[in-house]
């Protein structure tokens, strides 16, 4: 799952090399937190006009973790 944002961020940012995913252990209603990390200059590309972009790598999280029966939550820091 950490792989998948990595590779999702890394293709929409002009500096790769800033992209990083910190992973929290589950909470206790079982939720993965995955927070992104990306360079300053980047934020706007990955959260999209009115977070639009945000919203969409959301859901594609969500649906690649429900083939694997997780629960996940994704933060952009």
């Amino acid at each position: 799952m950490k792989e998948l944002l990595i590779i999702i961020a890394k293709g929409l940012v002009e500096d790769p090399d800033a992209v990083n995913v910190t992973v929290d252990e589950p909470n206790e209603e079982g939720v993965t937190v995955y927070h992104l990390h990306v360079a300053q200059n980047d934020m706007g590309r990955v959260i999209g006009k009115q977070g639009r972009i945000a919203k969409a790598m959301r859901t594609v999280m969500r649906a690649a973790a429900s083939r694997t029966s997780q629960k996940i939550a994704v933060e952009i820091d």
